[in-house]
């Protein structure tokens, strides 16, 4: 053979094995993939699993670590010494210092004044969930809760109705921290005095963690009232309180904590719950955990119910044409299911960690509370403590986006200095602080009045016209604080990886739920014309303060008129709730806050005519620039 031909040959061959040896390598790296998909795959079923079993520590597994560490790193990154040949296109910097690493409560001036005042046994509380709101691994947690939502599981793989659903671990991880903390339960077990502002300084501070767990905490928050004057139910108002968290459909008695949910409005009707349409005829009475229940069956729908996997639900339905408020548990005392259809999610605007629903009653099971015909009387008993949870949430929202905008505005230079020194900016940093100051200052009076609804009848008639105007006002200014926020932080707070793009789309919603701002400023002239004495106690509050500043005088003698015209006209209910709440709001700085607050308060929002509302950034008149400093120094948080 030619000698040329057999060196062929011999290359060939070599050719081949080469070919023979990649092919078998490449099939042992497929193999070794395949391997560890599937081994991830059933790693995440194994969390799925637990997670409705109710174990809590499989959410904290190995998968969950990784896609937590998959962060990017807010340390600048010098190209040149990732490439080979040197060659970097730019090296990152100036870029915002990231919001971590410091404590909510402890280093907000306002907030630890308000505790030391009024319940200083809830500091060391309030503090431990302060340095949660600042560590950067909880806010991912909030991260990945929103960007993976829940998903409904209708059916189960068999074609079983299981109205069910799935979250994303992060968003048990977000609920076992709320739980532990307290954020829910606080007011009903409190160990000092002062419960309900103890709790409200919890809800502020959870309200700078994540926002679709606060529904269920308001919510459990709410309950707890109306199972307490229902002595069926008494085994609820147990476990409402507990602190274990645990996501699961076992029976009430078997369960550490429940998680209770809200299921109100119909399509016709949305809030004129008059309107309900869903009906309930009178079953059977028997006992229910050592007290005796009368059990109805349920017709009818919901067009909006948030959290559908809570444990229970407070409703209403018509018994003979008269609206009536119910509980229905989700497994009955047997460990069936009760019928509860939940048709669809809503796509939302905001708040998409958190589920919202609309659901079907199909001969579900429900307990009566109260007397037939008393449901809405019912259940305004609880929109108190649920509207005054949405006026602090508003102000904790607010209070967040500050901090966001004053973090970046002092780590981030622009023009030769950073942007917090820029005149304009500080203008704008300075009119936000006061504008979240007196939002905090007016919840926490709020929360401090419910504390007195049994043992002080000015208080009371105070927590009656005040709650529904905090919520109106604090929860109509929610959006223009995020917005200015947002335009602090440019083009870098308009992405989604951003907390602040979050902020924003959650910012309006505070506003629609438990009564839109009409409705708030309709409950305000109601309890006006109703009940003298809530003209009283807001009398009385402004004069509690009267000659401690001419402006704020001036402003009260100009309120009256506006007042006296709101008991006859309803149209002028939205700028009288408007001075209303600023009246409110200046008492509280007055007594509480620093001379540089009061002056830009008063000068930008109590002076001639009343400019209540109206854009920020605006004091550039009224206040000079070390005036400014000082407010936002005061304002500071992350240092």
């Amino acid at each position: 053979m030619p000698t040329n031909t057999c060196n062929r040959r011999s290359r060939c061959d070599a050719r081949r094995s080469a070919c023979t040896a990649r092919t078998a390598a490449a099939a042992d790296g497929l193999r070794s993939k395949s391997h560890s998909c599937i081994a991830e795959s059933s790693e995440l079923r194994s969390t799925r699993r637990a997670a409705l079993d109710g174990d809590i520590s499989a959410l904290t597994s190995p998968l969950t670590e990784r896609s937590m560490n998959a962060s990017h790193s807010s340390e600048p990154l010098k190209l040149a010494q990732m490439t080979r040949d040197g060659h970097a296109t730019h090296l990152v910097v100036n870029q915002a210092r990231a919001p971590a690493g410091f404590n909510a409560f402890a280093a907000d001036a306002v907030l630890t004044a308000a505790v030391a005042r009024e319940a200083p046994w809830a500091a060391e509380r309030c503090s431990a969930l302060g340095r949660l709101a600042g560590e950067d691994d909880v806010q991912e947690l909030a991260r990945l809760a929103n960007r993976y939502p829940p998903e409904l599981k209708t059916h189960d793989r068999y074609g079983h109705r299981v109205d069910w659903l799935e979250f994303h671990p992060a968003w048990h991880q977000l609920m076992d921290l709320a739980w532990k903390h307290e954020v829910h339960s606080l007011a009903w077990s409190a160990p000092g005095p002062q419960p309900h502002f103890a709790r409200a300084v919890l809800s502020y501070l959870w309200n700078q963690v994540e926002h679709g767990t606060g529904c269920p905490t308001a919510q459990a928050y709410s309950a707890f009232a109306g199972f307490q004057a229902e002595p069926a139910l008494k085994v609820w108002a147990e476990k409402v309180r507990g602190t274990q968290y645990e996501f699961s459909r076992r029976e009430v008695a078997q369960k550490p904590s429940v998680v209770v949910g809200y299921a109100m409005t119909e399509k016709q009707g949305g809030s004129d719950l008059r309107q309900t349409q869903t009906t309930a005829l009178f079953s059977h009475a028997a006992d229910y955990h050592g007290a005796r229940a009368e059990w109805y069956v349920l017709t009818g729908h919901k067009w909006f119910c948030s959290v559908p996997q809570a444990d229970g639900f407070f409703t209403l339905a018509k018994v003979a044409g008269a609206v009536t408020c119910f509980f229905l548990p989700r497994t009955l005392p047997d460990n069936s299911y009760n019928p509860f259809r939940i048709q669809r999610l809503k796509d939302k605007c905001g708040n998409r960690s958190n589920a919202s629903s609309e659901i079907e009653y199909s001969g579900s099971l429900a307990i009566r509370v109260g007397a037939e015909g008393a449901g809405l009387r019912e259940i305004l008993s609880h929109s108190h403590l649920a509207r005054l949870d949405f006026a602090v949430g508003s102000a904790g929202l607010m209070r967040q986006a500050l901090t966001l905008a004053l973090n970046h505005a002092g780590t981030r230079d622009a023009f030769g200095a950073p942007l917090a020194r820029q005149p304009m900016m500080a203008n704008v940093l300075a009119d936000m602080a006061v504008e979240v100051e007196a939002a905090t200052l007016l919840a926490l009076r709020v929360a401090k009045a419910t504390d007195h609804l049994g043992d002080d009848e000015q208080e009371a008639a105070f927590a009656r016209v005040a709650t529904p105007l905090a919520k109106f006002f604090n929860c109509s200014r929610a959006p223009a604080i995020a917005y200015e926020a947002m335009q602090c932080h440019g083009g870098n707070g308009f992405i989604e990886e951003h907390p602040m793009a979050r902020l924003y789309r959650e910012a309006p919603l505070n506003s629609i739920w438990e009564g839109t701002a009409n409705m708030m400023c309709m409950d305000v002239r109601r309890a006006l014309l109703k009940n003298g004495s809530c003209r009283a106690a807001l009398q009385a509050e402004f004069q509690s303060v009267r000659k401690l500043d001419q402006r704020f005088d001036t402003f009260i003698d100009r309120l009256d008129p506006l007042l006296d015209t709101l008991l006859h006209d309803e149209f002028v209910a939205r700028p009288a709730c408007e001075a209303l709440a600023r009246a409110l709001q200046g008492v509280q700085l007055i007594r509480h806050s620093t001379d540089e607050v009061v002056h830009a308060f008063c000068e930008t929002r109590l002076g001639p005519p009343f400019h209540l509302g109206g854009p920020l950034g605006t004091t550039g008149a009224y206040i000079d620039k070390t005036q400014a400093d000082a407010i936002v120094n005061r304002a500071h948080v992350i240092r």
